[in-house]
């Protein structure tokens, strides 16, 4: 028997069975459903009563009751709700992008010291503190203001001293600045004492410049070599506050200890920290040395492949990466900010013989280098060890361009490489007025003077590098039969052939060759 067909029962449904009206309406009108609505429907439900039942509302009660039902729900509603209280934000609005940036950005003061040892101590020194301001800037700071200070040392305590600090620490406030940078590699100690008087952060040198190969490096050998450095930097300047951080007592009072109550459970926070940072230090040299074999092998390959390298060495920013493109024709990246060049680039080409070589584009270097960077990054100047020509670029439009010269090549020397034949370019040429060439060409009598912008000098670069690009040196006259072809192919693109003849036998050919390749030829020499 299906639902319809159920029985109806005519017995009308007494107060306690039936839903109340007023329940029913109240439940809905909870739920969300708006009065009037609950109304309607109950008028139409009371509009067709139950066989025997009267009406349970009229008209006059039901406009009541919406009445009342609403004011309900419009309270409660109120009560849910969250008022928002105009005014209080202290956000800006309606700001620009430039304005947003310099909201953003660090604000720094510079700081250095010269001793008056000669009569350009102090224009070196302000050629450095420029420079100091390119690599903050470079950072991702703003620079406000820089000072220096004439001191035959710096002061032990604050660096500056006592008094040139407090006067420090009020241009700080007065310009708004965040942050200090000293133009130096300051002790731990040092720099503690100058945050207590200034107030702010403040940092290093090496700590500006660890923060941009940071930034920049993108290889995974570029990583570990940068965090390595930062590691080896922070080790010696962990700072601990409190008891919490200070080595733990122990032992008898008479043989040096605290005596009860003063033993602890033994590693401190600091030196959780150092065996931490040690720790994680012995897994980035691993991983570094992980990586030598394959640029090993790279060399290797080329070397046995008896392939010339030329590595571009020179001052971050001096223009590396573009002379690359220019000689090259490769796309390698080019922005015009220090250390934009982290990772080696390596790029082949062609001398105007037809012998093929390398250029390798390294890291660029600076002055006060970190040798924590010196030495995490031993692995990249290898390029500049192993090659046979070193192609030194100087920014020729630099203010100090010798000292350029000393950094660099001073850096070449410490990872052996001094030996090596010295080519050196002086690239943004189109910068420079004839004074300036003058200057220059004193400097370095034999330099090249070229523009990577415009092509200039480019041409006789060229010829230059393929002069000094060592030459096969091994003489050979052989007849190589038509199906080696492949032996005619190296020969012209390794060797440097004298004289090619087409015989009956095959093609003879008189050539200077490296030792690998007199090997080959040694079965059909004449």
């Amino acid at each position: 028997m299906t639902h319809d067909d159920a029985p109806r029962s005519n017995t009308p449904l007494t107060d306690a069975s039936r839903p109340d009206p007023l329940d029913r309406i109240i439940a809905r009108a909870e739920r969300g459903e708006h009065a009037a609505t609950v109304i309607r429907d109950e008028r139409r439900r009371e509009a067709a009563p139950l066989e025997g039942e009267a009406q349970a509302l009229g008209d006059a009660a039901h406009d009541r009751l919406a009445e009342d039902i609403e004011a309900i729900r419009l309270e409660r509603e109120e009560r849910a709700s969250l008022r928002r209280v105009p005014g209080l934000s202290t956000e800006l609005e309606d700001i620009t992008e430039v304005e947003y940036r310099q909201l953003r950005l660090e604000r720094v003061v510079l700081i250095g010291i010269y001793q008056a040892t000669s009569k350009h101590a102090q224009e070196d020194a302000e050629n450095s503190l420029r420079e100091l301001a390119a690599l903050a800037e470079t950072a991702g700071a703003e620079v406000l203001d820089g000072l220096l200070q004439r001191r035959s040392h710096p002061d032990p305590a604050t660096y500056l001293g006592k008094g040139k600090a407090r006067e420090l620490a009020e241009l700080v406030a007065a310009l708004g600045a965040d942050t200090i940078v000293a133009d130096t590699e300051l002790a731990p100690s040092q720099r503690r004492a100058l945050e207590d008087v200034a107030k702010v952060k403040v940092i290093d040198r090496t700590a500006v410049i660890l923060d941009i190969f940071s930034q920049h490096a993108k290889s995974r050998e570029g990583k570990a070599q940068v965090e390595l450095a930062q590691l080896e930097y922070l080790l010696p300047r962990l700072r601990g506050w409190g008891e919490s951080m200070s080595r733990q007592a122990g032992g008898q009072v008479g043989a040096g200890g605290a005596g009860m109550g003063s033993r602890g459970p033994g590693e401190t926070k600091i030196e959780l920290d150092r065996r931490k940072i040690n720790t994680r230090m012995a897994k980035l040299r691993a991983q570094i040395r992980g990586f030598a074999p394959a640029r090993e092998a790279k060399r290797a390959n080329r070397k046995r492949g008896e392939v010339p390298s030329v590595a571009i060495a020179g001052y971050t920013n001096a223009g590396k990466s573009s002379l690359l493109n220019r000689l090259t024709g490769s796309t390698a990246l080019v922005q015009n900010q220090l250390f934009a060049t982290l990772d080696t680039t390596v790029r082949h080409s062609e001398t105007g013989d037809g012998r093929r070589f390398t250029y390798a584009d390294t890291v660029g270097f600076v002055r006060q280098l970190p040798h924590q960077l010196v030495e995490a990054f031993r692995s990249t100047f290898e390029e500049v060890a192993d090659a046979d020509v070193i192609l030194h670029v100087v920014d020729a439009s630099h203010p100090d361009p010798a000292a350029q010269l000393q950094t660099v090549r001073a850096v070449i020397a410490e990872v052996e490489a001094q030996g090596i034949p010295e080519l050196v370019v002086f690239n943004k040429s189109d910068l420079i007025d004839d004074t300036q060439r003058v200057i220059l060409h004193g400097l370095v009598p034999d330099a090249e003077f070229v523009s990577a912008r415009t092509g200039e000098g480019i041409e006789a670069l060229r010829r230059r590098i393929d002069a000094a690009l060592p030459l096969p040196d091994r003489e050979v006259t052989a007849v190589i039969p038509y199906d080696r072809g492949d032996l005619i192919a190296e020969l012209h693109e390794r060797n440097r052939v004298l004289s090619t003849e087409y015989t009956e036998d095959g093609t003879r050919v008189h050539a200077f060759v490296g030792g690998e390749t007199v090997a080959k030829l040694e079965p059909f020499a004449v």
